[in-house]
């Protein structure tokens, strides 16, 4: 594949280093007359031009015969997850319709109204009619995608406090995260950068005297309860991150000095999601891949098998590890999170005196 990238890229540079040759050759002093266009060159342009169309048209419907399932906006994995898919989707399906119209007329008119010896081209100085059609439907358009999607925002982002969601806070530094639990109260104590105490275990800078944060649990991997509401606060040590969990069509920044939040309903389990069809055939196209990799992966003492797992992920370029910052998010029953949650330690009893 990188050979074939190779010779692709070695093609392309020597197409554009010739078609370069000929623009400098047109432009020079004195070229003589030979390198006008003559009827045949327009023509073979125009028919060029149709061919292109051709395979433009031909790549798209291979694109979408083989890939046009769109596997991601079938597993998503939140309540509110099937309102962005169904945005995301007719958006594509606008750009689809668009795009094939566009293209069409572009590369037929310059088919059509190809140069030919003795024809004169007709201006327009201007067209009301054609300027109207082009600007109101596409305002048209675009207010009415802006206005769903303001309202699909609204609906996502206004959390119902009366339904208890459980708090949880997203600590974002580089490149890790530590998720801190609300606790029995479910209210996070307050914390500061500046109180961070490494000697003392208080990795987050939380609030020692405050007795909302003595029962906070700080954890370094996610559990949620499926079907239980979330909301999330979420905070950054030291620069921009962003908190992206694509399965929950999740993402908000996480901005150094200030708290911002995101809440979604879990509805499909680690385990369902790992049952979905779709995730099976991913996960067995990864593992064919790291078996033909044995070797590499073994020697970075990674386990061999993958498994599926949700992940939380940073979605900005926030340093040189920045493509390994992430945290496994694994959602499961009521019963199982309890179970989870019993184990962990308090912030009063993590602390080292």
């Amino acid at each position: 594949m990188t050979a074939l990238l190779t010779i692709l890229i070695v093609f392309f540079v020597a197409v554009a280093i010739w078609q370069m040759v000929k623009i400098f050759d047109l432009a020079s002093v004195g070229a003589d007359n030979a390198q006008i266009a003559t009827d045949k060159d327009n023509k073979l342009n125009g028919y060029l031009m149709m061919a292109f169309l051709v395979f433009i048209y031909a790549i798209t419907i291979v694109c979408i015969y083989k890939w046009g399932d769109l596997p991601l906006l079938s597993n998503s994995a939140s309540e509110h997850g099937s309102q962005i898919d169904t945005l995301m989707i007719i958006s594509l399906v606008i750009i689809f319709i668009v795009q094939t119209v566009t293209q069409f007329l572009l590369h037929y008119f310059a088919f059509k109204y190809k140069g030919e010896k003795g024809k004169k081209a007709l201006f327009y100085a201007d067209n009301n009619t054609l300027e109207a059609i082009w600007t109101i439907i596409p305002v048209i358009t675009l207010a009415g995608l802006i206005i769903y999607g303001l309202f699909t925002w609204s609906s996502i982002m206004n959390v119902n406090e009366d339904e208890d969601p459980l708090v949880i806070e997203l600590y974002a530094q580089q490149f890790n995260w530590k998720a801190r639990y609300a606790g029995q109260d479910n209210v996070l104590g307050k914390a500061n950068v500046r109180l961070i105490d490494i000697d003392r275990a208080n990795i987050l800078g939380v609030d020692e005297s405050d007795p909302n944060a003595q029962d906070d649990i700080i954890t370094t991997e996610l559990h949620l309860p499926v079907g239980r509401p979330v909301l999330f606060k979420m905070r950054s040590q030291d620069v921009l991150h962003s908190a992206y969990m694509p399965h929950f069509r999740a993402q908000m920044n996480c901005v150094p000095g200030m708290i911002t939040q995101f809440g979604f309903t879990p509805s499909v389990t680690t385990a369902e999601m790992r049952q979905n069809p779709d995730i099976i055939e991913k996960v067995a196209n990864i593992n064919k891949i790291r078996v033909e990799n044995k070797a590499e992966i073994e020697a970075k003492g990674q386990d061999l098998r993958y498994e599926f797992d949700y992940l939380l992920l940073c979605n900005k370029i926030c340093g040189k590890s920045h493509y390994n910052m992430q945290m496994k998010i694994i959602v499961e029953t009521q019963e199982e999170y309890d179970a989870w949650i019993k184990e962990q330690k308090t912030f009063k009893n993590s602390l080292i005196n």
